[in-house]
C-alpha cells in the first residue's frame, strides 16, 4: 500500500497571508508542511536552500513540492543541488525577474548578488507542472512556458490571473487541490517489452 505524498509548502517573497492559496491548500491536505513566507525584502537565497533541503529531510516518505512565485525559483535552485527524491512539484507564476518586482522589493542587483539569477534551465529531476497566467506582471506567459519546457515540466493555461496571489483575486484557486492530487498519483512505471 502506497503512502499519500506530504506537501511542502514553499511560498514566495510576501508576508504571511491566512487568505493565500497556498494557505488554503495546506488547510485541505492532511499533514501538510509549510514553509514561512521571506517577507518582501529577505532575499538570502542560500538560507532559504537550507530550509527546503531540512523540511524535505524531516518528512517521511513521498514528497510533493507546492511553490509560488520566488518560491518557484528557490525550488529550482534547490532541485539542482539535492539528492533528495521528489514525488512531483507544482510551480505556479515564477518571476522572470525581467524588470522591478516594485518598490517594496529590493532591486535586481541585489537578486542577482544573493544567487537568484540567473534562473536554473536545467531540466528538473521529478514531475513537475508549471502554472502560469497570461497576465502576471512578473513574468511574461513566453518567458514562463518557456522555463516549463526547459524543466521538462508540463503547462497550465491560467488564462488571466495576474499574479495568482490575493493582490489578483486569488486567496481561492481551486485547481491547485486538483494539480496536487494528479502529482500526488502513482509513478506509472513503463512496461517492459516482450520479445
Amino acid at each position: 500500500m502506497s503512502m499519500m505524498p506530504t506537501l511542502l509548502l514553499i511560498p514566495g517573497l510576501r508576508d504571511e497571508a491566512p487568505g493565500h492559496w497556498q494557505a488554503i491548500l495546506a488547510g485541505q491536505w492532511p499533514g501538510a508542511v509549510s514553509l514561512p513566507a521571506l517577507g518582501r525584502r529577505n532575499i538570502d537565497l542560500a538560507a532559504r536552500l537550507v530550509q527546503i533541503e531540512d523540511a524535505v529531510q524531516a518528512i517521511k516518505g513521498p514528497v510533493v513540492l507546492v511553490a509560488h512565485s520566488g518560491g518557484v525559483i528557490a525550488t529550482v535552485h534547490w532541485a539542482q543541488r539535492t539528492r533528495a527524491a521528489i514525488h512531483g512539484a507544482l510551480l505556479a507564476t515564477p518571476p522572470l525577474f525581467a524588470g522591478p518586482l516594485g518598490s517594496e522589493f529590493p532591486d535586481l542587483a541585489e537578486f542577482q548578488r544573493s544567487g537568484w539569477m540567473p534562473i536554473p534551465r536545467s531540466p528538473l529531476p521529478f514531475r513537475s507542472i508549471v502554472a502560469a497566467s497570461r497576465n502576471d506582471p512578473l513574468g511574461s506567459y513566453e518567458g514562463v512556458s518557456e522555463l516549463a519546457r526547459d524543466w521538462g515540466a508540463c503547462l497550465i493555461d491560467l488564462g488571466e490571473s495576474g499574479h495568482l496571489n490575493p493582490a489578483s483575486g486569488f486567496g481561492p484557486w481551486p485547481a491547485a487541490l486538483e494539480l496536487v492530487r494528479e502529482l500526488a498519483l502513482p509513478v506509472p512505471v513503463p512496461e517492459a517489452s516482450g520479445s
